[in-house]
């Protein structure tokens, strides 16, 4: 059984856990540079914001989501539980709280692409920059109800 809630202070480390695994199974594209850089940024940020984790019935942190005013900035499922419906579960709950919730993903992730897709997001743009200026295009989605 999977439930979703805030994060509390202390899972911060655990949310960094989890991007790392999920950014090494789906992010290959990344140079090691980069790689490094953005995990820099990310260790700061994670544990200093709110985010809404899928937990598993021992309250122990699967995935996690990041929203700020309507966009999900981040979506990341321990790789270990993929397949399982809780990307899907953490989306749905966005989605009830943001309903034209939109969201950005890396054009090489096309695994992303065809899951945000699927869930009913449609494409509204592309930048050739992702957020932090680097060479890596991006996807921008938005939920059309």
């Amino acid at each position: 059984m999977i439930n979703i809630r805030t994060s509390r202070p202390d899972e911060g480390q655990r949310a960094v856990e989890i991007w790392r695994r999920a950014v090494d199974a789906t992010h290959g594209f990344l140079s090691k540079e980069d790689r490094r850089a953005i995990d820099e940024m990310v260790c700061d940020f994670l544990p200093q914001v709110s985010l809404w984790l899928a937990v598993d019935g021992n309250d122990y942190p699967l995935a996690f989501m990041y929203i700020d005013k309507g966009h999900m900035e981040a979506l990341f499922v321990d790789p270990a539980c993929r397949g399982m419906g809780i990307g899907a579960a953490l989306v749905s709950h966005g989605l009830s709280l943001h309903p034209g919730m939109t969201t950005d993903v890396n054009e090489q992730n096309v695994q992303a692409i065809g899951f945000y897709e699927k869930m009913g997001f449609s494409r509204t743009g592309r930048s050739s920059l992702d957020g932090q200026g680097r060479a890596y295009p991006v996807i921008h989605l938005k939920y059309i109800a």
